[in-house]
């Protein structure tokens, strides 16, 4: 860790107390502290508590603050605790007795988070280069304006997040955190991003994939330790999507997604009462991941829907009485039917959903199998695991049906949106409402895919476990031995050269440069000079296809367009298209009275995608010639120029 990171702790030790301490006290409340697989869930039940409050609390007058988060946390703790008092105590959520069993796999769960926790921490920081860095992507733009606007007004809501790209709401998840996370931590938007980012990925996704390996493995403290250092070993998930896009509230969702797989098995395992306590956690889980975003809902719908389907109709199969079959048969046609609801209401229009395929359907398969999208090599190590735990799940299917079946689906979903040809209905029909994007498909291959390299890990620790019952070794050596092979599992994992690919390739999405597509160094300097250079109660016209719209997220500017897609009113657009001529067309001072904007920021005509017919719609806003009504008052380089209008 380099200095420049040291200043960032502050703030990502608050990221890291809001993604657990909310979801901690309903914990407590409800499990009391001995219950391994609830403390798992305590991120998921954070994030669902944060997004909530964001948005209750403005209708109940309340700026956005931490005082929402605790008053939800303190209803959901009273509900947390009202419904253990009248649920029996079965354990059924957490079925081991408190003795050695459970002590080991305290430890095994917590070290593991620990030993993830750094490593993910290791390489988000590696990637971002600097806790001041941005995304230099085109999705960056809206997102950081939106943290700026929830500041400004004090509202974090899903309304608000959503009216910076003038649409009715936007998944607010990612957007409540980082916003408290700037309040709080008090540094720039920037840095409140990338350490709630660090919060979120290295802590809230190791941990919540540690609730899905309990529910799966019964808490083994081997599956536990496996899971977590295998967390940091693949990068389809999370780096793949914080260089994308770049997609932070997808990427949110997906974080929590195991731990609703996790909730879902639950729910089909408890029996009696207890299914009620099951039945609030896995909704409590599921508005953390689909509040985050509708595609981890859909995706984490999709990964139980086998699941659910394949053991409600073998308990249908097996049923001796009548209305038991009839129960199973109900739930296989619930599913159904709410799987073409989500995936009709899902669906997204045809200008968002034209990505196309990478890829032949055999080279898809491949690299589904060993979890290594677009290319990047493969890491030895987890390769290995998956394809020992492959072959253990086709010798024994019904044992690892949870395992596998998740997987595959996965699996499938990848192949058809990366293998498939653009434009064939099957690839349309299935993955439309992840805009037929390969990327935000590739991300999941990790979350359902650990669990299959668990299993691999255990065939393989078992064999070894029963050479040292063969030879009498001592159980602490035998303690220690595993230990120090799953700590090598973790280091192989963590820089294996499938993850160090891209983390190579997700530093130059944030590396600051003569270059950069979205925010060129030069630009950036004009923009931090804004607080000199123009009034706090100017507007500024922008075009933000070339990063002049982060005057307002990084500048403390308003602007008059916030987002590449925000909607623009007749004079908007005849201000965009035609002030380079408000020298010789008078209309354009009649429109900027109208607009009663004071200063241009013209960075150019590089744009984000590096396109030359991007933003052509705003081309009168760029490479502009000094004059009489358009003086130049800063610059830095050849492109970054600030000009006030004046003379009209």
């Amino acid at each position: 860790m380099n200095d420049a990171w040291l200043s960032a702790v502050p703030s990502i030790l608050i990221g890291g107390a809001l993604v657990l301490l909310p979801g901690a006290a309903v914990v407590v409340a409800g499990w009391g502290v001995r219950s391994l697989i609830a403390w798992l869930f305590a991120p998921a039940i954070s994030i669902a508590i944060i997004a909530v409050a964001s948005s209750v609390g403005p209708l109940l007058g309340l700026t956005w603050s931490l005082l929402p988060v605790a008053i939800v946390t303190a209803i959901a703790a009273l509900v947390a605790w009202a419904v253990s008092r009248w649920v029996a105590r079965d354990n059924s959520v957490d079925p081991q007795p408190w003795d050695q069993g459970r002590a080991r796999a305290f430890y095994a769960a917590g070290v593991g988070a620990v030993a993830a926790a750094v490593a993910v921490s290791a390489q988000l920081m590696t990637a971002f280069g600097s806790p001041e860095n941005i995304s230099q992507t085109f999705d960056n733009i809206v997102h950081l304006n939106a943290i700026r606007l929830a500041l400004d007004l004090g509202d974090a809501s899903v309304v608000v997040i959503g009216s910076t790209s003038d649409i009715a709401f936007y998944p607010n998840g990612w957007h409540s955190i980082v916003t408290l996370v700037a309040q709080l931590g008090g540094g720039s938007i920037p840095l409140a991003v990338n350490a709630a980012n660090i919060a979120i990925f290295a802590i809230a996704w190791p941990v919540s994939a540690l609730a899905f390996g309990a529910t799966l493995f019964a808490a083994r403290p081997a599956a536990l330790a496996v899971t977590a250092a295998l967390t940091p070993g693949f990068a389809a998930f999370p780096l793949l999507l914080l260089d994308f896009g770049v997609l932070y509230p997808n990427a949110t969702g997906y974080a929590v997604l195991p731990a609703g797989l996790a909730a879902v098995w639950m729910l089909l395992t408890v029996r009696g009462r207890d299914r009620v306590r099951a039945l609030l956690l896995l909704l409590v889980t599921c508005a953390a991941v689909g509040i985050s975003h509708p595609n981890a809902f859909l995706a984490l719908f999709a990964l139980a829907f086998t699941v659910v389907v394949t053991e409600s109709a073998l308990a249908a199969r097996a049923a001796r009485t009548r209305p038991a079959r009839l129960a199973s048969l109900l739930v296989i046609v619930g599913m159904m039917i709410t799987l073409v609801g989500l995936w009709r209401f899902g669906r997204t229009n045809a200008g968002m959903s034209v990505w196309g395929a990478w890829q032949s359907t055999a080279q898809a398969f491949g690299e589904a199998a060993l979890i290594a999208p677009r290319g990047y090599p493969i890491t030895i190590a987890t390769s290995v695991l998956l394809l020992v735990g492959m072959i253990a799940i086709v010798r024994r299917p019904m044992r690892w049906l949870r395992v596998a079946l998740p997987f595959a689906t996965a699996a499938f979903l990848f192949i058809v949106v990366s293998g498939i040809p653009t434009g064939t209905t099957l690839r349309d029909l299935i993955t439309n409402p992840w805009y037929n994007d390969s990327y935000r498909l590739a991300a999941i291959l990790p979350i359902a895919g650990i669990p299959v390299a668990v299993v691999g890990a255990l065939v393989l620790l078992d064999a070894v476990s029963r050479i040292f019952h063969r030879q009498s070794w001592p159980e602490l050596l035998r303690f220690l031995l595993v230990t120090g092979l799953t700590a090598l599992l973790l280091l192989l994992a963590a820089t294996g050269p499938n993850v160090t690919a891209m983390i190579e390739r997700a530093q130059g999405s944030y590396r600051l440069s003569d270059s950069s597509p979205l925010l060129t160094q030069d630009e950036q300097a004009l923009i931090d000079r804004l607080d000199e250079t123009v009034p706090d109660d100017a507007v500024i016209v922008v075009n933000p296809w070339t990063g002049g719209s982060l005057a307002y997220a990084l500048g403390e500017r308003d602007v008059l367009t916030r987002h590449v897609f925000s909607a623009r009113s007749a004079d908007e657009e005849f201000i965009d298209a035609n002030l380079e001529n408000i020298g010789s067309d008078p209309e354009v001072c009649t429109v900027v009275e109208r607009l009663d904007v004071e200063y241009v920021l013209d960075f150019g005509s590089q744009n984000v995608w590096n396109n030359k017919a991007a933003g052509g719609e705003r081309a009168g806003l760029n490479d502009l010639d000094p004059s009489d009504k358009l003086v130049l008052v800063d610059s830095q380089g050849d492109d970054a120029r600030l000009f006030q209008i004046v003379g009209c």
